[in-house]
């Protein structure tokens, strides 16, 4: 009998959500995401220091940000060693709110992964879905540098996204679902979870309507949600919830169609700046999710140039 794992294989890309990269292998994900607080968690590991040192010792004329660039590239590239598609690697939060910073900053991480030989269509920058983000990838993506729009809570977000004609986004299902648990102050089942909803919704529109952005669902707290959004695009998965479904050979079923999504009957949204930013601001889970994810991912990058800061002077000491 198969694992749950490799039986989701077969319905749904399934990708590792981790900046330990030797951990990888076991699972033998298609891709890898990265985030600031995963690559903090890893280079915070004695076995990766060697990254470290290496980032400060081949940029020596070099400021705090650009050896930070490198190291997170440097990660992405150990990565793309094991994985045989694509890396996520993202853009600092600090520019989640300016759109020409973020395409310079996005230019600039594909131009060290191009000098280190891997190819941009094996990358995928990864941007805060706020409306200067999303302009951002759409910017982008014109120019064929493929983007993956994170922290991601609403369908006023998602259809944005998709009429920016960006590769590919990630809705984060478990921070929905603990927003909701706080806000009503019960749990819920895996079939009435509102993130694996939301990522349903997200789903079935795009099938609707013929978009070409893949959903991939993120941020996941239990193997009931992953198993609930089993079908699908792609699925990016943490190491512990990779080994439970590693660990068991209970048979799952497929839950998402694309045939089903495209014969449903969905309203379309109206897309202008004016409504987005009019549902977004409706939407108190969303916009409380995204102002947190962004302060959190700011904070951890404050944390890795601290870090890049004490390894530079001990270094040249």
């Amino acid at each position: 009998m198969q694992s749950q794992l490799d039986q989701l294989k077969e319905l749904t890309t399934v990708v590792a959500d981790t900046g330990d990269f030797k951990q990888l292998a076991q699972f033998r994900p298609q891709d890898a995401t990265t985030n600031p607080s995963l690559i903090l968690k890893a280079i915070e590991m004695p076995q990766y220091e060697e990254i470290l040192d290496k980032a400060i010792r081949e940029n020596s004329s070099k400021d705090v940000d650009g050896i930070m660039d490198y190291v997170l590239v440097l990660f992405g590239q150990k990565i793309l060693e094991i994985v045989p598609g694509r890396v996520s690697t993202e853009v600092d939060a600090r520019l989640s709110f300016d759109t020409k910073a973020t395409i310079e900053k996005a230019k600039t991480i594909i131009d060290l992964y191009t000098k280190l030989g891997i190819d941009k269509e094996r990358v995928l920058i990864k941007i805060a879905s706020t409306w200067e983000g999303i302009q951002a990838s759409k910017e982008l993506e014109k120019e064929g540098i493929h983007c993956n729009m994170t922290l991601l809570f609403s369908l006023a977000q998602a259809v944005a996204c998709a009429e920016a004609n960006t590769t590919l986004i990630s809705p984060f299902v478990g921070r929905i679902l603990d927003w909701y648990k706080k806000a009503e102050g019960r749990d819920f089942s895996s079939a009435e979870d509102p993130g694996v909803l939301s990522v349903k919704q997200i789903y079935n529109y795009y099938k609707k309507f013929g978009y070409t952005t893949e959903v991939m669902g993120a941020s996941f707290r239990n193997k009931g949600e992953i198993l609930e959004l089993a079908g699908c695009d792609l699925l990016t998965i943490s190491p512990a919830l990779l080994s439970e479904l590693a660990a068991s050979n209970t048979p799952i079923e497929q839950k998402l169609f694309e045939q089903k999504a495209s014969e449903m009957e969905i309203e379309r949204f109206d897309l202008t700046e004016e409504n987005f930013r009019w549902e977004y601001n409706e939407n108190a889970m969303a916009t409380e999710k995204t102002a947190e994810g962004i302060r959190v991912f700011a904070q951890d990058i404050r944390k890795l140039e601290k870090l890049i800061e004490e390894r530079m002077l001990a270094l040249h000491n």
